[in-house]
């Protein structure tokens, strides 16, 4: 069998931890390939852009424009977590059509949901397979440092098992959320995944999105409804994960109970303090890549310091770290031993492209 080749999408690895921590095995595979300053997809957030990777394209084509988003005749918010709401072929789903081997090990089980259809191993840790916990043992909990440690494992286990070409595995981001590049937790947690660094596979490592510090928190709701422009502002992050990011990001879905408020809702939407910009539907899909009917009337991105909540359902945390806006999209690209000549990383997703083009070719 050719070689194997592993992609592993940290989630939350923002640039500056790799500035702040020691990881001398990440830094030696990157003098002997390259690493690079990348961008990630818009909304900044985990769905978007695993699906983004996991297809090696944008929204548009995809569908999975944020984590959550209501359904425009119910009402009905829904979870963007299966593989259903996914329009585009995924590298999981091309390796089984073309009868080759990939493998899936994911911390969060909703990247399981979202992207497991196709992979001929599927693993995560909130669900353990047995056969893995008889291996490496029980996971840690969700919320740790160690639990992305036990996904590189699962990993490696799947891959002795089984005949593949790729593995593909994704993190989640509660180390970065919780503390900053220059602690010595956020050390630990490197050192974890730098130890699981293997020299032997052709190496692709990249992040979904970066992470910021916060301070402010901004209720679009209220400065809407102020001006008599009724809408239900929709966390563009929201998921399962609160413990994470409270629902709280640095980007918003938007919709207006009517739409013939939508060039004032702008106006006031883009005045009000905190707000990076307020762009219609038509100008986000435009300017993001994202698909048409599956996001707010108005998407608003928020300055590097701000989240949009309301502030009856959420307290804003004394220390908030999270993501979602522009502010978040670098990502490091990190690649080793692969057949990159001729091939441009600019792009997180243009992992996914290396996988379909180069190695499932």
């Amino acid at each position: 069998m050719s070689q194997r080749t592993v992609a592993v999408c940290v989630d939350g690895l923002d640039p500056e931890y790799l500035d702040a921590c020691d990881t001398p095995n990440l830094s030696r595979l990157a003098d002997a390939g390259f690493l690079k300053i990348g961008r990630g997809m818009m909304p900044s957030v985990t769905n978007v852009n695993n699906v983004s990777l996991a297809t090696a394209s944008r929204a548009e084509r995809h569908g999975i424009s944020s984590n959550y988003r209501l359904l425009p005749d119910t009402g009905e918010g829904v979870y963007m977590e299966t593989s259903e709401y996914i329009l585009a072929e995924t590298m999981f789903q091309r390796a089984r059509r073309m009868g080759r081997g990939s493998i899936l090990s994911t911390s969060k089980d909703k990247l399981r949901t979202l992207l497991g259809d196709g992979a001929s191993v599927a693993v995560s840790s909130e669900r353990p397979p047995e056969w893995v916990v008889g291996e490496i043992g029980e996971p840690p909990e969700i919320y740790s440092l160690e639990v992305n440690g036990w996904a590189v494992r699962a990993a490696a286990l799947a891959m002795s098992r089984h005949e593949v070409d790729f593995a593909y595995v994704t993190t989640t981001d509660y180390a970065m959320h919780t503390y900053a590049p220059g602690e010595p937790e956020s050390q630990a947690h490197l050192t974890m995944l730098d130890d699981a660094a293997h020299p032997d596979v052709a190496l692709l490592l990249t992040a979904d999105h970066g992470m910021s510090a916060k301070s402010r928190m901004v209720d679009l709701g209220a400065a809407l409804s102020v001006c008599g422009i009724e809408a239900t502002p929709v966390p563009i992050i929201k998921d399962r994960y609160v413990v994470h990011h409270s629902n709280l990001g640095g980007s918003m879905f938007v919709y207006l109970h009517s739409p013939g408020n939508l060039d004032e809702a702008l106006k006031v939407l883009a005045a009000t303090y905190g707000v990076e910009e307020a762009l219609s539907r038509e100008e986000a899909a435009d300017r993001f890549g994202l698909h048409r009917g599956r996001i707010g009337d108005v998407v608003v991105t928020g300055a590097p310091d701000v989240v949009f909540g309301d502030p009856s359902e959420v307290s804003m945390p004394a220390r908030l770290r999270t993501h979602g806006s522009i502010h978040e999209t670098a990502v490091p690209i990190l690649g080793y031993n692969g057949r990159f000549d001729g091939f441009a990383f600019e792009e997180n997703r243009d992992v996914g492209r290396y996988i379909i083009e180069r190695v499932l070719a």
